[in-house]
C-alpha cells in the first residue's frame, strides 16, 4: 500500500474511531463557490451548522443558546468543513496542515466567550488530525447576525499535498 493510501485508510479509520460520520457537503447558499484550491492552499468558505438531514442550529449565543450548544455547532461546522474539504480533494489524506480557521459567533451584545465557542472546531480538527496537523492559527469574533440566524459560521484555510 502507497503512503498516500495508508493516511487515507488512518483518516478514514481515524474518524470512525471518534464516531463521527461526516455530513454531505452543504451547497453555497448564495453566488460563491464552497471551496477553492490555489497552488498547495485550500480556501473553504464559510459553513454553518448544519446536521446530516439539513437542519440548521440558529439563534443567538448567550441569548437563548448555551456556550455548551454553541460549542457543538463549531464542532458540526468543522465536520462540514471537513465533508467539503473531502469532496473537494477526494480524500482528507491530501490535508498536511489546518492553517487557518476564522470562527463567526452570532451572538449577543454581552457575550464575551467566542474563543471557547470555537473551539469546538478545533478541538474537533485535532482529534481527528491530530496536533501537530490540526491546530492552525485562528480569529474568533461575535457578529451582530450571521445568514439565517446560525449560531456560528467557520471559514478554514488547510495547506494540501498537490
Amino acid at each position: 500500500m502507497n503512503q498516500s493510501a495508508s493516511q487515507s485508510v488512518a483518516i478514514s479509520l481515524r474518524l470512525a474511531e471518534l464516531g463521527l460520520v461526516l455530513p454531505p457537503p452543504p451547497p453555497p447558499i448564495a453566488n460563491f463557490v464552497a471551496a477553492r484550491q490555489v497552488g498547495n492552499l485550500l480556501y473553504l468558505s464559510g459553513q454553518g451548522p448544519r446536521d446530516g438531514s439539513g437542519k440548521l442550529s440558529v439563534g443567538k449565543v448567550g441569548h437563548g443558546v448555551s456556550l455548551a450548544q454553541a460549542y457543538e455547532d463549531a464542532r458540526l461546522t468543522g465536520l462540514n468543513l471537513l465533508a467539503v474539504a473531502q469532496a473537494t480533494l477526494g480524500s482528507l489524506d491530501r490535508v498536511i496542515l489546518v492553517v487557518k480557521l476564522l470562527g463567526m459567533v452570532n451572538a449577543a451584545d454581552d457575550f464575551v466567550s467566542h474563543p471557547q465557542v470555537i473551539n469546538g472546531c478545533s478541538d474537533l480538527l485535532v482529534d481527528v488530525f491530530g496536533e501537530h496537523i490540526g491546530r492552525g492559527a485562528r480569529s474568533a469574533i461575535g457578529v451582530h447576525s450571521l445568514p439565517d440566524n446560525q449560531t456560528v459560521e467557520i471559514e478554514a484555510i488547510f495547506a494540501i499535498k498537490t
